[in-house]
């Protein structure tokens, strides 16, 4: 009785849901703007009796909505992500992952004074910039977590994975300007500095394991072309398949630009100049859950793929390192668009990719209420989670 009570709840505010993903994706902001987004998704969760913060860690376009049914039993997490990216808009299908956040936890709230427990629903802004759930991660917000859930949208469906742990460092370089034709010897050349750098890094990709990425770009190099360079910046994302890996090169990195200092005679500051991203966990009893209520809602177990190792990175990493955690992939278009085009952008707003977030939602829901209910799979979920933390 309480799936058919919570299907039957998300099908009645389908429209709703319909027009609140419309209207964010027609009206897409950057990470940490998203105002209209974040009071959107608030209104409609206070709408059905959730306690509604806004501005959760300082952070202005963040929430946190919860449903408490004041019995004891599980706590379970719902993610919805709503920034877009600069001219593509919500080429990622946020406005999808927005509301299928907030319909899920509604939908399981109409059963939770039955079931025990409390549901909530978290906003987390800047998930393509400045990862807002790393911020809330650091401050503690997911630990109380039995299961934290989201789900993104693809050209297939696909079960939850791994991520990258990644690192953004930044190296400032400091020389000397003088005239480069007149007195060249008279200065100390930063961009050489920033170029020995990349050299460096570049000889170390031969003894890297191959999981790990190293990418980085040159934001500044010079005014003039007859000046010697002064002042040089090199940006650098590192990445690796574990939080440890990349710990580890971004020592070894941080070794080739104070090589590159030393043999320039310029001097060096490093420094992060975005947040960290921890690998994803996936917590496979939660995984299984999941796939199985997408299939009792009528996906073919065989569309269900595996993930291949991931090769981006996500805050939603930062998440399962403190509660269990999934973010598996729904199909919302049949052609084979990668995100962050505008033919993606194009799926996310089309009646295919409403009915597909309204499917997620009902899948998250009901692993929802699977962990509210269900003790072995709690049992299982939390022994796991212990587990891999163990491992960690």
């Amino acid at each position: 009785m309480g799936k058919k009570l919570i299907i039957d709840q998300i099908d009645s505010l389908q429209a709703d849901f319909y027009n609140i993903s419309k209207y964010i994706g027609e009206n897409p902001e950057l990470g940490h703007e998203e105002f209209k987004a974040c009071k959107v998704l608030a209104e409609e969760l206070e709408k059905h009796a959730f306690s509604v913060e806004v501005g959760t860690c300082g952070l202005p376009t963040a929430f946190t909505a919860t449903f408490d049914s004041g019995k004891e039993g599980p706590v379970v997490g719902y993610m919805s992500e709503y920034d877009a990216l600069p001219e593509v808009g919500h080429a990622c299908g946020h406005n999808l992952i927005g509301t299928m956040g907030i319909a899920a936890g509604i939908g399981l709230s109409k059963v939770i004074n039955e079931t025990g427990g409390k549901v909530i629903v978290f906003g987390t802004p800047a998930e393509e910039t400045k990862g807002g759930k790393v911020t809330m991660a650091e401050a503690g917000i997911f630990d109380s977590l039995d299961a934290a859930i989201m789900v993104h949208p693809l050209d297939n469906y696909v079960k939850s994975g791994t991520s990258l742990a990644m690192d953004a460092i930044q190296f400032e370089f400091f020389g000397k300007s003088a005239h480069a034709a007149a007195n060249p010897h008279l200065g100390i050349n930063a961009l050489d500095a920033v170029l020995q750098t990349f050299n460096s890094i570049n000889a170390m990709r031969q003894h890297i394991t191959q999981d790990a990425r190293i990418h980085g770009i040159i934001t500044e190099g010079g005014k003039a072309a007859n000046v010697v360079p002064d002042y040089a910046v090199a940006q650098f994302y590192v990445r690796a398949a574990k939080r440890e890996y990349v710990n580890e090169l971004v020592e070894k990195i941080k070794k080739c630009a104070e090589g590159a200092a030393l043999q320039t005679g310029a001097t060096m500051k490093w420094s992060f100049y975005e947040l960290s991203y921890d690998n994803m966990i996936t917590n496979n009893p939660l995984s299984e859950a999941f796939n199985k209520e997408l299939v009792s809602l009528g996906v073919n177990a065989g569309e269900i793929l595996d993930q291949k190792d991931g090769s981006g990175s996500l805050d939603m990493g930062n998440v399962s390192q403190s509660a269990p955690s999934i973010h598996p992939y729904i199909k919302i278009c049949n052609e084979a668009y990668a995100c962050h085009t505008h033919e993606f952008r194009e799926a996310a707003m089309s009646d295919q990719g409403r009915e597909a977030m309204i499917l997620g939602a009902k899948a998250m829901a009901l692993t929802g209420y699977e962990v509210l209910t269900n003790k072995e799979l709690l049992k299982q979920i939390k022994e796991e989670f212990k587990l891999q933390k163990a491992l960690v």
